[in-house]
């Protein structure tokens, strides 16, 4: 068994066997303070962190935004989006998304956990969805939703010497989070956030 192997047997040991339940609004806190309280509910989201089964080993999966979407725009994101009432759960939200965004196929990924939910700023609740993927064949973007598609080596991801810090001002506030740069690729804000609870969760050694 490659140590890629072995680090995603253990992770399948430490991720949720089931989508979480959905908080209690009242207990969300998002990752960053909006500056008018939100006037609706939070939006159910879903991500697939795609683990890409390559010959030279597990890489993660990311694309970069087309540069004519309205919102985050080139900003480079897992695939994901809205969960549709026609979902059967945050899962399949997440693989249609990817098949819809790249054209990964379903029968392509084996779902192995869930990760807690994430509360966004901009008020989407976000599960994220953990898969091994077998390509069947490449991944081809959607010119209408995404630009780019490229992949990061898992070790790479786990290692925390890849992550920095960025920052952004908001609303005259400065706001922090986690950055990767890859390959001419800058991974910040959510993505980069959701990326760095996946390498904790899977090298932080349990307290015994």
């Amino acid at each position: 068994m490659s140590s890629d192997d072995a680090i995603i047997d253990r992770l399948a040991t430490r991720l949720l066997t089931v989508p979480p339940p959905l908080p209690a609004v009242d207990t969300l806190v998002p990752d960053w303070a909006p500056e008018r309280p939100f006037s609706r509910p939070p939006v159910p989201a879903a991500v697939l962190i795609a683990l890409i089964r390559r010959p030279e080993g597990y890489t993660v999966l990311y694309t970069e935004r087309s540069p004519d979407l309205r919102a985050h725009s080139g900003q480079v994101a897992f695939p994901g989006g809205k969960v549709d009432a026609t979902d059967a759960d945050v899962a399949a939200a997440a693989l249609r998304e990817a098949f819809e965004e790249v054209g990964m196929e379903r029968q392509d990924a084996t779902v192995i956990g869930f990760m807690p939910t994430y509360f966004t700023g901009t008020n989407y609740l976000i599960t994220p969805v953990v898969a091994t993927i077998e390509p069947s064949g490449p991944f081809v973007p959607n010119p209408g939703e995404v630009h780019s598609v490229f992949e990061v080596p898992l070790q790479r991801i786990l290692s925390s010497d890849t992550y920095g810090e960025f920052r952004i001002k908001r609303d005259g506030k400065e706001h922090r989070t986690w950055q990767i740069d890859h390959d001419g690729h800058r991974i910040w804000g959510i993505t980069a956030n959701l990326t760095r609870r996946f390498r904790d969760l899977a090298m932080t050694e349990p307290v015994p």
